[in-house]
């Protein structure tokens, strides 16, 4: 008797590669089995192919006249009734692995795979496994991803706007922290998310502390210290441009600094024989600028450089230069100094202009962070370190939201650098990455990291989906523009999380990146409904294509698209454009108009 999930024949073999010869009681369209309804041949299903105790499953990538094999296109044989597969794994007694330790013989029989089979596959909880999803195809069997994997192997959430990509992190995240009876599976769960627009506060606050330059009322103040950033980053935003010798000069101030402050015996794990300006110690970005101002404008009463010609001693606080009469022409008196002259008068100006500047306020004045003009400063990187991977909450989003773009290489750069420094030395601790991972998940990654970007932020991600699987540091790009972010980085990717994608040139670099060659697959791209997905990689059992679960209606990201029809049908109000300019001026769009303005 023939078998109802019968689908066709092997008729030839190529690698992983195989051509079925549907069988001629196969009927295209739908088949009933079991009580349930079959799609036959459809672009992206399973099939089964039985070898005596193991069966080998494999995913249809084409179906008709383009799979016909090529030995058979001038003979009788040739037809559009030939299906490609791609075999990707099999069922060895009751576990399932990926690959295959062998291959079909010419005319095995090749089924259809029901949800029994399904089942055997993903319906298997094993332990570290998170559902995030449902089967496209079988909606009655959960999709597992393996966290271990998902950490560890770095991930990628690629999809084009309006795909449903910010509400599949957002359910991603959730489906971690949560377990569906509403308890917690890892309470020990440690994620930072960098939100670039602001859209996760309201669907993560639950489980999630916010840090905001402009906090409201339930979030924190966020604060990058600059003096926990890399140096010589922090100096090429502060001065620009410098020449060996200045830099080398302003370095030896800095390591001058920190040395006399690491003397003080304040702070713990210093060793003066191993310091470096680099060392995460704090100095005063405002006595620096004072005391390298001072000897460019400086001039003295006598040639020989005795007696100080200062009219005004100035005020480091407040960055107000001293004041020095000008060089007296020729030979005459005041004459200019000449001792510690870095000629750096416009870099300073440019640095004074930003330690004015309001909108760097988080990194430059950084709170109880800032060192005062001792180098001392209330708070140190312990308390820093605490508040974004030590909260009671499992996840700590960073709202970069109203961060000015031009600093936002220096910003994402500055809190990579933090963090994984952090976590890199401290490996063995047990705060450290490898008692306690973290994942680290990077929104609208591809502005800052680009293939043409050279920033601070790049050379951090690419050091950490080069080593972070080491020491315990986990990295998910999420983006919708794929084919703008670098190679390297996406290369190192194993798990992809793919929605739909329109734009051909983002389509070929995931398919060139996915380490499933699944043409056929990728191909549906295009025509995924939005909250689906292709998932493949390292932390998928098989390449699949899943509805993932949306979280609940109150809980989903502040991004989705305003509903027009509805907001132009409504009766127009009276109304009052403060209301836009006042959240502009205030970089805060929570700024509410106080009692008095009104």
């Amino acid at each position: 008797m023939i078998a109802p999930t019968l689908l066709g024949h092997v008729g030839a073999v190529s690698g992983a590669t195989i051509s079925v010869r549907q069988f001629e009681g196969v009927a295209s369209g739908i088949a009933i089995i079991g009580g349930r309804s079959y799609r036959v041949g459809q672009v992206g299903s399973f099939v089964r192919i039985p070898q005596g105790y193991h069966d080998l499953y494999g995913i249809i990538a084409e179906v008709g006249a383009t799979a016909t094999p090529e030995a058979a296109e001038n003979l009788s044989s040739r037809g559009e009734r030939w299906i490609t597969v791609q075999l990707v794994g099999e069922i060895v007694e009751t576990a399932f692995e990926r690959g295959i330790s062998q291959y079909p013989a010419i005319n095995d029989e090749v089924h259809l795979v029901t949800e029994e089979d399904l089942a055997k596959i993903y319906g298997t909880a094993e332990e570290g496994q998170v559902v995030i999803g449902r089967l496209a195809g079988a909606e009655s069997i959960p999709v597992h991803v393996d966290l271990d994997r998902l950490v560890t192997r770095h991930s990628a959430v690629l999809g084009s706007t309006g795909s449903g990509k910010s509400t599949t992190v957002a359910s991603l995240l959730r489906a971690i922290v949560r377990s569906p009876d509403g308890g917690s599976n890892f309470p020990s769960t440690r994620i930072l998310l960098l939100d670039i627009h602001g859209e996760y506060a309201t669907s993560l606050k639950k489980i999630a502390h916010v840090f905001r330059v402009s906090p409201a009322d339930d979030e924190k103040p966020l604060f990058i210290p600059y003096w926990a950033t890399d140096t010589t980053e922090m100096l090429a935003f502060m001065l620009g441009k410098l020449s060996d010798p200045a830099f080398a000069a302003i370095t030896d101030k800095i390591l001058s600094k920190k040395l006399q402050l690491a003397k003080g015996g304040l702070y713990e794990g210093i060793d003066v024989n191993s310091l470096t300006f680099d060392t995460p110690l704090p100095f005063s970005l405002k006595q620096l600028w004072f005391d390298l101002i001072d000897p460019e404008i400086k001039t003295w009463n006598e040639n020989t450089q005795l007696t100080s010609a200062i009219e005004q001693p100035g005020n480091a606080e407040t960055l107000v230069a001293p004041v020095y009469p000008l060089p007296g022409p020729g030979g005459a008196k005041p004459f200019a100094n000449k001792t510690a002259v870095l000629s750096i008068r416009r870099q300073l100006d440019q640095m004074r202009s930003r330690l004015l500047d309001r909108q760097y306020d988080f990194m430059l004045h950084p709170g109880d962070w800032e060192p005062a003009l001792n180098d001392r400063a209330k708070k140190d990187l312990p308390e820093l370190l605490d508040s974004w991977l030590g909260s009671d909450k499992p996840i700590s989003i960073l709202d970069l939201s109203g961060i000015p773009s031009g600093v936002l290489h220096h910003l994402v750069g500055g809190i990579l650098n933090i963090l994984y420094e952090a976590l890199f030395w401290g490996r063995e601790a047990a705060e450290g990455g490898r008692q306690r991972p973290l994942l680290v998940v990077m929104e609208e990654a591809h502005r800052y990291l680009g293939k043409d970007a050279d920033g601070p932020a790049k050379a951090m991600v690419q050091r950490i989906v080069k080593e972070g699987r080491k020491f315990g540091v986990g990295a998910m790009i999420v983006s919708q523009r794929p084919s703008e972010i670098d190679d390297t980085i996406l290369s190192q990717c194993g798990t992809f999380i793919a929605l739909r994608l329109s734009n051909t040139g983002d389509r070929s670099k995931v398919q060139s990146a996915l380490p499933d060659s699944l043409s056929g697959l990728m191909d549906s791209l295009p025509v995924l409904r939005t909250g689906e997905a292709i998932i493949t990689g390292e932390a998928a059992k098989l390449p699949i294509r899943c509805r993932i679960t949306l979280p609940p209606e109150g809980a989903r990201p502040s991004s989705e698209d305003p509903r027009v029809s509805q907001a132009w049908a409504k009766p127009k109000v009276q109304e009052d454009y403060v209301n836009l300019s006042g959240p502009w001026r205030a970089q805060n769009p929570k700024w509410k108009r106080n009692e008095k303005g009104k």
